[in-house]
């Protein structure tokens, strides 16, 4: 079997409570929604096809035990599940980055799943798959929200008590669209908010800028 891979490298996991791991991306290329932040909009199309073998050959080399399959969104190719499972039968620890669109019932439980639920500045609000938000698990699981500004945030607080989801998730993830106006009105707003949620910054675009790719 194989996929159809943007990029495989090594870097450290800039985002979600993994934030400052080393890990190995594997980044699949496509997606269907197109939200107006999109950051790896050069995942839409291209690529390369990659059988499994081949790119569990590349990870070896790596090194790294902890691997995130990522995208564009990596669920929207079907060949990813059988990879996902074989992933965890070879002894990764496997996050999946998730867009919320694509239903997440069939990924291999062994795998750690980051959904990110798409607020209305995505433009893509109306398309998230609303099933996932009961899937996630509060072992394991996180929910991240992309916020682009104030409203964003009222928004997810407002997902966040209509789905329970402090109960549901282990993680509640904050995420401000890369250099924003409203960073530090948003950061204000969480920690006074009194929910138990996380601040996410994407720790990468920092080190190595917002437009680096393979890092």
């Amino acid at each position: 079997m194989d996929l159809r891979i943007t990029e495989i490298f090594l870097s450290i996991q800039g985002e979600s409570s993994h934030a400052g791991r080393p890990c190995s991306f594997v980044r699949l290329t496509g997606c269907p929604m197109r939200c107006v932040w999109c950051d790896s909009e050069y995942t839409f199309t291209g690529g390369e096809r990659m059988s499994f073998e081949a790119i569990f050959t590349k990870l070896e080399e790596f090194g790294c035990n902890l691997v995130e399959v990522t995208g564009g969104e990596p669920l929207a190719q079907k060949a990813v599940l059988p990879f996902i499972t074989e992933l965890c039968d070879r002894g990764f620890e496997v996050l999946i980055e998730t867009g919320g669109y694509v239903s997440i019932e069939d990924v291999d439980p062994r795998a750690k799943i980051i959904l990110d639920v798409k607020c209305p500045a995505s433009g893509e609000a109306e398309r998230n798959h609303w099933p996932n938000l009961k899937r996630v698990r509060p072992e394991m699981d996180e929910v991240k929200f992309v916020v682009a500004d104030m409203a964003d945030w009222e928004y997810a607080k407002e997902i966040l008590e209509k789905y329970d989801l402090m109960d549901r998730a282990k993680e509640i993830l904050i995420s401000p669209v890369h250099d924003i106006d409203d960073l530090a009105e948003i950061a204000e707003a969480v920690s006074r908010s009194g929910l138990k949620v996380r601040l996410n910054l994407q720790l990468h675009k920092y080190i190595w800028g917002a437009d680096a790719r393979g890092v």
